[in-house]
């Protein structure tokens, strides 16, 4: 028997598209040989769909298109997952189909409800395994979260499974591919049966799937794998009671996959959303630099259009760099001066002003000034801005609401500051994206400053970015209370004022703009804290 793995990248809610998908997946894997096609969970509608799945009528919709499946696809057994409704319950399913008949459908039994995923809101657990033969082969089938409990897996090997098909659509977070294999293999230690298992790929607001399908033998080596975070097609050999060695796909190290993550979450969201290009500040700095890069990198430069906005405040070293950088890169360019924009400002908030002494509000006017005209020219143009704060910045706040957080897409929301580093330098040296060393060294170098009043830098008001990092890892990432983390070697002074400085930035973080999730606790759909909080620990 030959399967065929088909990791491809849906459009949410364009049931249409994806179809059109799946009968090409069909289409190819038969012209393969392959016997069977397996699709990744809820490749039908895309994931997540979300509320989508309230409607009545975008249920209806989706067993249309699954009886259109029926009659289209022949030649081949297609596992293609999908939501089903009955009566007033929907599930997570997935349906077998072969030639014109449904040889079964199974019903996801465990459903997650932490982290990004909020699957007990819209579906109803199943209760019973489904296992189906081909070509003499009994094959059982799970859908993602059931491989991570004994279980299904168990239940589907009671059943006579000596296959397991695992549907999946996986976010991506770093090192999530080794916990997979890690998972895998310990179901099919217990069960004694081999397993493919067959994930999304793609961008969806601040997911991303990597795709990285792979298959496990009964020996729980990986025999196959797929590309990750691109769409691909590949068949694995069932024969003699196991899965049989086939293509090993390069595996990225983790800053390529951090890389490669913001670059597929870019070009999916501006793609998906039809828009037709960015915007975004550039400063000479080292964010928007690497902002700068991923958006070439994921859209073209065709698409991409930096503005430099100095004022009295930013150094020239800061100008030239940032030419520097276009003239590696080639995208479009701009420079508007604000400071003849900010006296104006400034004359008109006299009267309100008179006296104070001068703070944080005329830095940040400053930079709501810049997000003004970024925000001004998106309109004319209709391209998106992406802001340029990374992790780090909305960890603190250090970040101005309207300003520096204006935009559509944070592509660094979920990039340290350490790290941003570290794929500044990896950038430099790789030859993925081709271009060679697109950020100018000196920009990496130099320390970094907003560049708001004179000889600023960000040391002046937060502990140096490897303490202000490790304290936001364990803090935000480990759940890690504030005297265990103090008890690792952390001043506490530093620990009370990186934790005081995340609960009171809350407000900020619930209106910045989504972007692309790296680590397994980012700033959005895992991250539910209240506003109104006194909780001091």
């Amino acid at each position: 028997m030959r399967i065929a793995l088909a990791q491809f990248n849906p459009l949410v809610g364009d049931l249409a598209g994806n179809l059109d998908l799946i009968l090409a997946a069909a289409r190819d894997a038969r012209a393969a040989g392959a016997d069977v096609l397996v699709t990744p969970e809820l490749a039908l509608t895309g994931y997540p769909p979300e509320d989508l799945l309230l409607r009545p009528a975008f249920l209806k919709d989706c067993a249309a298109a699954i009886g259109r499946l029926i009659d289209e696809v022949d030649g081949i057994t297609l596992v293609i997952g999908h939501p089903y409704a009955s009566g007033d319950e929907r599930f997570n399913a997935a349906t077998v189909i072969r030639d014109g008949n449904v040889l079964g459908r199974y019903e996801k039994m465990l459903l997650p409800n932490d982290a990004v995923f909020d699957e007990v809101r819209y579906f109803t657990p199943g209760a019973a395994p489904l296992v189906f033969e081909q070509d003499g082969t009994r094959v059982g089938v799970l859908i993602c979260e059931d491989i991570w409990e004994v279980e299904p897996a168990a239940a589907a090997h009671d059943e006579g499974a000596e296959l397991l098909l695992v549907l999946n659509a996986s976010p991506y977070h770093k090192a999530k591919q080794s916990t997979r294999h890690q998972v895998l293999a310990q179901r099919v230690e217990e069960t004694g049966v081999p397993a493919v298992y067959v994930n999304l790929v793609g961008g969806q607001d601040e997911l991303v799937f990597d795709g990285h399908s792979f298959a496990m033998n009964r020996d729980c080596r990986v025999v196959a794998e797929l590309p990750a975070f691109e769409a691909a097609l590949a068949v694995v050999e069932f024969a003699d009671g196991d899965l049989q060695p086939g293509t090993l796909a390069p595996a990225p190290d983790e800053l390529e996959s951090v890389y490669r993550a913001l670059v597929l979450g870019v070009r999916d969201y501006i793609g998906k959303n039809r828009f037709p290009g960015v915007l975004l500040g550039l400063s000479g700095g080292i964010d928007s630099a690497l902002t700068l890069a991923v958006a070439c990198d994921a859209l073209g430069v065709d698409k991409v259009h930096a503005v430099m906005m100095p004022s009295r405040y930013t150094a020239d070293i800061s100008v030239d760099d940032s030419r520097e950088m276009i003239a590696r890169l080639g995208c479009q360019y701009s420079e508007i001066e604000i400071w003849p924009i900010y006296e104006t400002f400034m004359a008109g908030l006299a009267p309100a002003f008179a006296g104070t002494q001068p703070d944080t509000s005329e830095e940040n006017l400053q930079s709501r000034i810049r997000g003004t005209l970024l925000m001004a020219m998106s309109n004319k143009s209709g391209r998106l801005v992406l802001t340029t704060g990374n992790k780090s910045e909305m960890t603190t706040g250090y970040a101005t609401l309207y300003g520096d957080m204006a935009g559509g897409y944070a592509v660094l929301k979920d990039v340290a500051k350490t790290l941003v580093y570290r794929l500044s330098e990896w950038r430099n040296r790789s030859n993925a994206f081709g271009g060679g060393a697109v950020i100018p060294e000196r920009i990496i170098t130099r320390p970094p400053s907003a560049e708001l009043r004179p000889d600023q830098v960000d040391q002046d008001s937060l502990p140096p970015y490897e303490v202000l990092d490790a304290i936001l890892a364990a803090y935000v990432e480990e759940n890690v209370s504030k005297a265990e983390i103090v008890a690792r070697g952390y001043s506490e002074a530093d620990v009370n004022r990186v934790v005081g400085l995340l609960k009171v930035n809350e407000y900020k973080r619930r209106q910045a703009p989504v972007g692309p999730r790296v680590t397994h606790r980012a700033f959005g759909r895992d991250w539910r804290m209240p506003i109104t909080n006194r909780w001091a620990s």
